[in-house]
């Protein structure tokens, strides 16, 4: 029996359900390439981040300022920095060259800090031939004064205003913590976005105690982390209508069959990449079709869902049921 493993996602038809994270190995068309060749059916470029861009941008005003001065007549030579674009020239040129060598979907990442920042340079974005956008947001609400339902409106004002700006698809990668989660979702889409990743990683800082400091902290994910997005992409699956990206834990084929079950339309990868190389993308990929093929599953089409809320065996177990049983069933263990 052949398996059909072609997914659709953001719009966008992929080879296979299983695609690349932002990360350090899509910052180059070498690597792209590289990963295409390894059965990636799509790749998400590392995110640009708004102050980055700004950084760049008053450094350069700087240095002209500096060398208007030392030779006032030279100052017609610039162009003004409205026009000028100067910090994500890199990044737009990935873009443009990895769409002319690489017969994938290419997605963009951006991290604004302010919604004129976010809308500005996904304009940028669009105009460089991206397919679609992620936006990758990172926020902390750390002030008593701000509401859940005040952040909340913050997410779906951010999609409107860029869905009205650009026309390629829009997903958001968000993190698992909100209220009520189903009612985001709800309102993302009917801001007009095209889609959801769960989970953004929230990477929490460390303390160096000598210093007595904050210090940045990174390490690889864990297959455990997935379970988060399982319980979650189980509860949307039925309840919205547009894409759904599973991201974070994914280390083995039954990790990518686990997130396809419960709904996910693509499965993200990046930390098993960057442990154990390009070739876990074919081993994933054959350790899926294995897996279909043994339990009679023609296609992902086929396979996606079919463990979502409304369709399991035990819907409790997404519940209050499931951490009742967690407990009382490793009391008994010990």
């Amino acid at each position: 029996m052949n398996v059909d493993l072609t997914s659709h996602y953001l719009g966008l038809k992929l080879d296979n359900p299983l695609t690349v994270s932002a990360c350090p190995l899509t910052g180059n068309v070498q690597s792209l390439i590289k990963l295409r060749e390894a059965g990636a059916a799509a790749a998400v470029l590392p995110s640009i981040f708004e102050e980055q861009i700004e950084h760049d941008e008053a450094e350069i005003a700087r240095l002209l300022d500096i060398w208007t001065l030392s030779s006032p007549e030279s100052s017609g030579y610039f162009p003004e920095l409205d026009t000028y674009n100067t910090g994500p020239d890199a990044y737009l040129e990935l873009i443009a060259d990895a769409k002319r060598e690489l017969d994938m979907p290419i997605i963009a990442s951006l991290n604004g800090a302010t919604l004129g920042g976010w809308i500005r340079y996904a304009g940028r974005i669009e105009k460089a031939g991206a397919d679609a956008l992620e936006l990758n947001v990172y926020r902390v609400p750390d002030s008593p004064e701000l509401s859940s339902s005040e952040v909340d409106r913050e997410y779906v004002q951010l999609v409107r205003s860029i869905k009205q700006e650009i026309n390629i698809p829009v997903t958001i990668k968000i993190g698992p913590y909100f209220s009520s989660l189903p009612y985001l979702a709800k309102e993302l889409e009917l801001a007009g976005a095209d889609g959801l990743v769960l989970f953004n990683r929230y990477l929490a800082p460390d303390i160096d105690l000598e210093a007595r400091r904050f210090t940045p902290a990174l390490e690889l994910s864990t297959a455990a982390e997935l379970r988060v997005a399982l319980r979650w992409l189980a509860i949307l699956r039925d309840q919205i209508k547009f894409s759904l990206a599973a991201t974070g834990g994914v280390h083995a084929g039954t990790d990518v069959v686990k997130a396809m079950m419960v709904g996910a339309d693509v499965v993200s990868i990046a930390s098993v990449l960057l442990e154990h190389g390009n070739g876990m993308i074919p081993q994933l990929l054959q350790e899926l079709t294995h897996w279909m093929h043994e339990h009679d599953y023609e296609s992902v089409n086929q396979l996606r869902g079919c463990m979502s809320k409304q369709h399991c065996p035990n819907p409790e177990g997404l519940q209050r049921a499931n951490y009742m049983r967690a407990l009382t069933s490793y009391t008994a263990r010990s």
